[in-house]
């Protein structure tokens, strides 16, 4: 081999192993970065354009299904997003939710057949009743 075709072994020299995670992370930046818990504690982390909907994520999940978290649900369809205490509908997109592109924002994500109904109206009207008092009893 001449001195001509020889690979300088330097560290300075850029190797294309190099390049996949740089060209990973530069390809996250614009996503949004979706850390899902199940009811178990486990979590996986997945990265969604922001006009991705909550009904995508279900079906993305359900086809790339993380290993460590086991046992699988029977179908996308049951699976239903929580993000800040409310259940995200399929139509709704993430960055309709203003989800922050880049950072890290966390859901949880619950095998469920249907979303729970608005309150009943007996619900509502006890809720109206009690704003504004205590709801606790005095005893004299």
């Amino acid at each position: 081999m001449t001195e001509e075709n020889a690979i300088d072994p330097s560290p300075s020299t850029a190797s294309p192993s190099n390049f996949p995670r740089q060209r990973k992370a530069d390809d996250n930046k614009d996503k949004i970065r979706l850390k899902l818990i199940l009811a178990n504690g486990k979590t996986h982390e997945f990265f969604f354009t922001p006009e991705t909907t909550a009904a995508e994520v279900s079906k993305h999940v359900f086809e790339n299904w993380p290993e460590h978290w086991e046992q699988r649900a029977s179908s996308h369809q049951i699976l239903r997003l929580i993000y800040q205490g409310r259940f995200i509908h399929g139509s709704m997109s993430l960055g309709a939710l203003k989800l922050p592109v880049g950072k890290l924002t966390v859901m949880h994500l619950v095998p469920r057949e249907r979303l729970p109904g608005p309150p009943s109206q007996g619900e509502t009207d006890r809720e109206k009743s009690s704003e504004g008092r205590c709801n606790c009893c005095s005893i004299l």
